[in-house]
């Protein structure tokens, strides 16, 4: 039996490359998205490509709907190997437009679904002793900026969870690891604010913003790692961006 894989947050960018990664190493791919019939094309491309593919209408920011996709997946399909949590929630609001709701639904969607599908994979992984669950963080993981204060808030949540989560599951046999993607990334909606602040991302020089495929490779790595080097943050950058 082929081992299986959750993406959580299976965008058409990051998730999506994450996803056909880990087909192309054997695995079968479970895909959750708040609407799961955009993830027909994506299953039908991993199916292309001679792996399992199963889509899941998955809102992670609710608690029946994550516990739901677990037990589908753990029940029907097979065991969960690893679980990569890729939600987002990368909005700018100046501090005096933002309101509670807004504040809470960010944190919701970068912090609250983070803990409800690690506890869900911690809940399906530890009587096995093993298994990895990663987390996609960003620049606001580590440092707030100008306009990004619940972002920030949310994103740095989702970071000391994950380390104590690592603390907590690695002496279990669980690989829990942070990617901080301190980049732009290659997506439609990053090109769209590029060309909303004045700039042509065509132009930009070469390997300026980064390829979707590079964050697939390092998750793919960390889930590769020897249990005694194991990599609890990894953080990813372009050859040219300051920091």
């Amino acid at each position: 039996m082929a081992p299986v894989v959750l993406i959580v947050g299976a965008g058409d960018y990051i998730g999506a490359a994450i996803a056909k990664r880990f087909a192309q190493g054997g695995f079968t791919v479970c895909l959750g998205r708040r609407n799961g019939d955009k993830l027909a094309p994506l299953v039908t491309e991993i199916e292309a490509m001679g792996a399992q593919a199963h889509a899941f209408g998955m809102d992670a920011r609710d608690e029946e709907s994550v516990v739901e996709t677990f037990a589908q997946i753990e029940n029907n399909i097979g065991p969960l190997e690893a679980v990569i949590f890729n939600v987002g929630g990368n909005v700018r609001f100046p501090i005096q437009e933002t309101t509670s709701r807004v504040f809470r639904k960010v944190w919701e969607m970068a912090c609250f679904a983070g803990f409800l599908t690690a506890r869900e994979a911690a809940r399906s992984m530890v009587p096995r002793k093993r298994g990895s669950i990663f987390f996609t963080g960003a620049s606001a993981s580590m440092r707030g900026n100008d306009g990004f204060a619940a972002f920030a808030a949310g994103k740095a949540g989702l970071r000391a969870m994950a380390q104590s989560l690592s603390k907590e599951l690695g002496p279990k046999n669980i690989h829990v690891a942070h990617l901080v993607i301190d980049a732009g990334v290659d997506t439609a909606f990053v090109r769209e604010r590029i060309k909303q602040a004045g700039g042509n991302p065509d132009t930009l020089p070469p390997d300026t913003l980064m390829n979707p495929n590079s964050v697939a490779e390092a998750y793919w790595m960390l889930h590769q790692q020897n249990r005694d080097a194991w990599t609890f943050e990894l953080d990813l950058r372009p050859y040219g961006e300051k920091w």
